[in-house]
């Protein structure tokens, strides 16, 4: 008998699907319109920014030495003399240190708030206040005054008060979907959607008016589709579920993300005082008078380029401002100048020379000190570099050279500011 075969007809396999395309992050349609995703960009910079900051305060050991021209100390006794808020700063000298650690823990919280999106209004609003401080602290006098980075810090902060973290990319959002799936609601994000389409798809709009305002116009500030339940909480009476339980998990990962700061802030600290940080002053202090005032030097080793700014004779006439043993070869010493109460620096240089300059910087007022690595004297608030020789401007912002001193050096072995 013979073999019959069924020959099965080949079903050619199916296509798959074409995958569907989105936006990173599973951004929704047109995110780019929600302040909330154009916002992010700036967010991540200024966290970054806060955080480093911080860190790179905690990790220089000169930062919170009061001998050193770059230290917290240095800085106060220098804003103290040109801000507007001269008589709140002065009694924070003697306290520094402290000041110093607030101000970097400070930015470290403040940093990871914003770069994590965590209690991100709370975060930005102590930016601000870190802003304005140093503006009025250090960048007051900058000039012009868009060279001074802290009031652009400011203006920088006032949308993330406004509108906070936003409901991607951030602790607060994922907190807030986490709240509301455990109350049984949708997600809390936030979608851009023509106005003109809630009228079309709306079962209470008819005709201009709204049937659930009770025939009241239709607009889109007072919406109830739009308002939903999730309405502001300044037009709620009582705080929703949701919105406590968000509280409750926000604060716990806060406490866990303060926790985290205060570890990896001391952690880095401690490092850099084991590495050294900054090139540190040395040798030992010495001091030189001006009109009856001590103040304590900053030795560094330097070389220089020679000034015709000393001389040597019998007694010469100015302001005795001491020995010039206190200063030895290549190192600098600090006076205050009786004439205007500035502090100033003397440089003795590698050639012998005593060069004298108002250490006082023509940007925003800081007080200069002398970098024996980079051979300039250096601004320790915004980076101005001046030589040596003649105090004139290397790099900016400041916008001209430091004003010079006669130091003239008498044969009895003393120090005269003419």
């Amino acid at each position: 008998m013979a073999k019959s075969y069924r020959t099965e007809r080949q079903v050619p396999k199916a296509r798959h699907a074409p995958k569907e395309r989105s936006l990173p992050f599973h951004a929704p349609v047109r995110a780019w319109v929600l302040a909330e995703w154009a916002l992010v960009p700036l967010r991540l910079f200024l966290g970054a920014t806060f955080t480093y900051a911080g860190l790179q305060k905690l990790a220089n050991p000169n930062f919170f030495d009061s001998r050193s021209p770059n230290s917290i100390h240095s800085q106060l006794i220098g804003a103290a003399r040109v801000s507007p808020v001269h008589s709140l700063l002065t009694p924070l000298i003697g306290h520094a240190p402290l000041v110093g650690l607030a101000i970097a823990f400070g930015e470290i919280a403040v940093g990871v708030g914003a770069l994590l999106g965590l209690w991100t209004r709370i975060a930005a609003l102590g930016g601000l206040i870190l802003s304005l401080s140093l503006f009025l602290t250090v960048s007051f006098h900058a000039s012009p005054y868009f060279t001074g980075a802290d009031i652009v810090f400011f203006f920088a902060w006032i949308p993330f008060i406004v509108a906070g973290g936003g409901s991607r990319l951030s602790l607060d959002a994922f907190i807030a979907n986490i709240a509301a799936k455990q109350g049984g609601l949708p997600s809390p994000a936030i979608v851009p959607i023509p106005f003109a389409k809630v009228q079309e798809i709306c079962g209470h709009f008819e005709k201009g008016k709204c049937k659930a305002r009770h025939g009241l116009a239709c607009d889109a500030a007072f919406c109830p589709v739009l308002l939903g339940d999730r309405a502001p909480i300044a037009t709620r009476v009582v705080i929703d579920t949701v919105d406590r339980r968000a509280l409750v998990l926000g604060g716990a990962v806060a406490a866990i993300a303060g926790t985290s700061i205060l570890i990896i802030g001391g952690a880095d600290a401690v490092t850099g005082k084991l590495i050294g940080g900054a090139p540190k002053p040395k040798g030992e202090s010495n001091s030189l008078s001006a009109n009856g005032t001590t103040t304590t030097t900053t030795p560094s080793s330097s070389t220089s380029t020679p000034a015709n700014t000393t001389t040597t004779g019998p007694s010469p006439s100015g302001v005795l401002l001491g020995s010039s043993s206190q200063v030895p070869l290549n190192q600098t010493a600090s006076f205050t100048i009786p004439s205007n109460g500035d502090p100033g620096i003397v440089i003795h240089s590698q050639s012998g020379e005593f060069l004298g300059y108002d250490a006082v910087c023509p940007h925003t007022g800081c007080t200069v000190g002398y970098s024996s690595t980079a051979q300039v004297i250096v601004c320790p608030c915004h980076g101005s570099q001046f030589q040596i020789a003649t105090g004139g401007v290397i790099v900016g912002p400041a916008p001209h050279g430091l004003t010079k001193l006669k130091i003239v050096e008498g044969a009895n072995g003393n120090l005269y500011l003419q």
